[in-house]
């Protein structure tokens, strides 16, 4: 492990500014990627969210069908 560090540490020398500010912008994603992040999903909410939007939808495609049905009658007589 030591080797490994030492290499990097070789090869940072060799970097320029932008290289190293990628470098860092690396280093902080690597951290945020490994905190641990505990997400709590309440089952019930996100129930309640399922069947709020169904209705929605339900009711945006019975208005869409009746516009559509309408325009399929004008393009019949056309």
């Amino acid at each position: 492990m030591v080797a490994l560090k030492e290499l990097l540490s070789l090869e940072l020398d060799k970097l320029n500014e932008e290289q190293l500010k990628q470098v860092s912008d690396f280093i902080a994603f690597l951290k945020f990627r490994s905190r641990n992040i505990n997400w709590q999903i309440d089952k019930n909410q996100v129930a309640d969210l399922y069947s709020e939007f169904a209705q929605e939808d339900h009711q945006l495609a019975e208005a869409g069908l009746e516009e559509y049905a309408e325009i399929l009658t004008q393009e019949d007589f056309k």
